[in-house]
């Protein structure tokens, strides 16, 4: 399957080349097609520039570049989008500043064996987190299980950033529909996926927190993504629909 990782950055000059050599090199150690495609936002500090270069030298390399930082979920959009044009299979996410492992990436594409798409899990049995503080866990842990509680979808990290999907379910989300960033993003996809009778699978993984850079997360992104759970979960459905005619269940049959 030709598989489109898709990374957004803002800001990600230190830790963009050992990112795309790690990701490069376990492609190389697999039997998958991986392709990397950067989502820059006019990063001030020379991501951009720096992703030009790595590009120039590795075919397996692509830039986006776009005019200014406008969030994670138009990013997402923006990279899905560019893949869905150019016949990929599978597209995946994964964050820029080494929290997750891209030798992972394998892991979660096997696992679309049985599963239409793939979160890599921190709260799953042996996943885990290194290096958060407990307040930060603690909001990390309560904010999936308010999700749980609202919708009623059956994940346990609903808010994780690694993951990979089927092009089939990127076709049937209806993308410009999505108008979710941060946090929100990663619940509307999920949430969307599951009511559409698409099978999730979780696997699990250890999350790094960045040791250079600044995070992009902010109260205002927590804020949004905690009324915008109050929403969907008011306006329903709490189950999902039957499996879905295209999902890897349906044909599993």
């Amino acid at each position: 399957m030709r598989t489109l990782v898709v990374v957004p950055t803002y800001n990600e000059a230190s830790t963009l080349p050992r990112v795309a050599e790690r990701l490069l090199g376990a492609a190389e150690a697999s039997d998958h097609e991986i392709t990397l495609l950067v989502v820059d936002d006019n990063s001030p500090d020379g991501t951009g520039d720096i992703a030009d270069a790595i590009a120039a030298h590795d075919e397996r390399v692509h830039v986006l570049h776009r005019p200014a930082k406008g969030g994670l979920g138009a990013a997402y959009r923006a990279g899905f989008a560019w893949g869905l044009r150019r016949e990929f299979d599978v597209f995946c996410e994964m964050d820029a500043d080494l929290s997750h492992d891209p030798a992972d990436v394998p892991r979660l594409l096997a696992a679309l064996a049985g599963a239409d798409l793939v979160i890599g899990s921190r709260y799953v049995p042996g996943g885990g987190v290194v290096d958060w503080p407990w307040h930060r866990l603690a909001l990390s842990k309560g904010g999936n299980r308010y999700v749980r509680a609202m919708t009623g979808m059956p994940v346990e990290d609903a808010t994780a950033g690694f993951r990979a999907f089927r092009r089939h379910v990127l076709e049937e989300l209806e993308l410009d529909t999505v108008r979710s960033d941060g946090y929100s993003f990663q619940l509307e996809m999920a949430l969307r996926t599951w009511r559409l009778g698409f099978r999730i699978m979780e696997v699990p993984i250890t999350f790094v927190e960045r040791s250079e850079g600044v995070s992009k997360i902010s109260r205002a992104i927590v804020v949004e993504a905690l009324w915008r759970v109050f929403q969907w979960g008011i306006q329903g459905p709490r189950r999902a629909q039957p499996v879905h005619a295209r999902s890897v269940a349906a044909l599993q049959r």
